[in-house]
């Protein structure tokens, strides 16, 4: 089983993390890091999934050759943020299916408050990648992860730029089943439950909202 915790510690990826957390990165150019970023840690977190071997005929000659196996992966974005890291994966894996958990922190008790739900079918027999920037408190992450269990999934990752200490606890805590991979494992949240040093709000910075 792998590690509840990995980080991916290669070059390129602390390198765009780095342009990204720049208060001083354009909306655009951080909307493209997040792409790129996301492509890169998505080889890690599909690192050990299945693969089964198919006959293909190559130019020269007929040889077994590895495929993955079993049903599309599900990608589910935590909305809104999330969605910054879909476009990355989904270059790298165009066939999985995409799914949408809607959940907005409640400024006063940092807890989730649920406000969309679409996922996949077959989730029990599909490997589902839960993305979303940051892993902050947990509480939204834990609570996205209780409604993916719900709808039937039961092999689940969850994928991050950036984690706090707290948020990973949380997880642990809630889903020990859910490995995280991550770009950084961060200081510590603030008083108002932001991830220090961190990037800021990744929505806002994404969309150019704040």
């Amino acid at each position: 089983m792998r590690e509840h915790l990995t980080i991916a510690d290669h070059p390129l990826i602390q390198h765009k993390l780095t342009l990204a957390r720049d208060k001083k990165t354009p909306t655009a150019v951080f909307r493209q890091l997040l792409r790129e970023v996301s492509m890169l840690l998505a080889y890690e977190v599909t690192r050990e999934i299945p693969l089964t071997m198919k006959t293909i005929d190559t130019p020269l000659r007929e040889m077994k050759s590895p495929v993955l196996s079993g049903r599309k992966l599900a990608l589910i974005s935590i909305l809104r943020a999330g969605n910054g890291l879909l476009d990355g994966m989904l270059e790298l894996i165009p066939s999985a299916r995409v799914g949408f958990v809607g959940l907005y922190r409640d400024e006063e008790t940092l807890l989730p408050v649920q406000y969309y739900f679409k996922v996949p079918d077959q989730l029990d027999r599909r490997l589902s990648i839960v993305v979303d920037p940051m892993l902050a408190t947990g509480n939204s992450s834990a609570a996205a992860v209780d409604l993916i269990k719900n709808a039937g999934a039961m092999d689940i990752r969850f994928l991050c730029l950036l984690a706090a200490p707290e948020g990973v606890a949380r997880m642990k805590e809630a889903h020990p089943d859910v490995p995280i991979v991550t770009g950084a494992l961060d200081e510590k949240l603030n008083e108002v439950g932001y991830i220090e040093p961190g990037l800021g709000d990744a929505g806002d910075r994404m969309f150019g909202t704040k």
